[in-house]
């Protein structure tokens, strides 16, 4: 059997460094999934951004700068915590949390909130379907 070459490691190497890459990202992705997929609808706390807040929350950031009179988004994005905000807003944290929160149930009027049982409409009787088309 011959030695392999230093050709023949270096494709060897090449390959173990791709995969362990391709690895990386895979777990990166997979965690960063899991991660909003438990924290959807998150209690909104004073730490957090708007950014996250719109992220958890499902609704476009755009809405919720909008709703606290914030400049559109300009040279990036804006990561201060709302205590920040409210802070320089001359608010209590309190008020910008009860803003975001009209905020988001003004942008989600049809979808399910988040702590609300629904009930199922009730079926239509059989003897209103056996009438016809009311007039």
């Amino acid at each position: 059997m011959k030695n392999p070459g230093w050709r023949v490691w270096l494709v060897v190497v090449a390959f173990l460094l791709l995969v362990a890459f391709t690895g990386l990202f895979a777990v990166r992705t997979v965690r960063r999934a899991a991660y909003w997929r438990h924290h959807q609808d998150e209690q909104i706390r004073p730490w957090m951004s708007v950014g996250y807040i719109a992220h958890s929350h499902r609704v476009p950031p755009a809405v919720l700068r909008q709703a606290l009179g914030l400049s559109p988004k300009g040279n990036g994005p804006d990561r201060r915590p709302i205590r920040e905000i409210a802070r320089e807003q001359n608010r209590s944290v309190e008020e910008v949390i009860k803003i975001l929160e009209d905020a988001i149930a003004a942008a989600r009027p049809t979808e399910l909130q988040p702590g609300i049982l629904y009930q199922d409409p009730p079926a239509p009787s059989p003897s209103a379907s056996k009438r016809g088309p009311s007039r």
